[in-house]
């Protein structure tokens, strides 16, 4: 008998950085219990840099594509992560139960932009992609502790109301 893995689409502007390393991670370290995805609003093509710092890590994440939302296989997911702001924004509404979490991550390429070398610019690299393997090996536990609590927002939003009735 198969188990259901849990169905995660890490979302990003670009889906060229932090998206990337999170679904390369996620299928790297967390395959056996997360379907993992990566989608961008955007799409711009992997990120060279992002590529050599995840091979570094000894994920090869070069075979990833840069998608669009819309080119995914599948519209369902259990979770949807922003790793950007831009992409929780501008982040569309998914069908079913997807819990929509947002962990943001600086964005390597911003950070690299003003680097003196070609050395010091991977360091940003490789700070947020430790900072997102870090996220992931988390997982679920991280997750769940991001999503926004329903029913405590639920009851405060009742009580608002009903006091504002009276």
């Amino acid at each position: 008998m198969s188990v259901k893995k849990t169905r995660v689409l890490f979302l990003c502007t670009g889906n060229s950085c932090r998206s990337q390393m999170a679904e390369g991670f996620a299928r790297a370290l967390q395959g056996d219990r997360f379907e993992a995805w990566s989608a961008g609003v955007t799409p711009k093509g992997l990120d060279p840099r992002m590529v050599r710092a995840m091979a570094e890590a000894g994920v090869d994440v070069s075979a990833q594509t840069s998608k669009r939302i819309e080119d995914l296989p599948l519209r369902e997911f259990d979770y949807v992560v922003t790793v950007c702001d831009r992409a929780k924004e501008s982040c569309p509404v998914f069908p079913g139960a997807a819990r929509m979490i947002h962990r943001g991550f600086d964005d390597p390429p911003d950070l690299a932009a003003g680097a003196a070398d070609e050395e010091a610019a991977m360091a940003h690299y490789r700070r947020v992609r430790d900072e997102i393997r870090a996220f992931v090996e988390a997982m679920p536990a991280s997750l769940e502790a991001l999503v926004p609590d329903r029913a405590r927002s639920t009851a405060a939003a009742i009580t608002g109301f009903l006091k504002g009735m009276n």
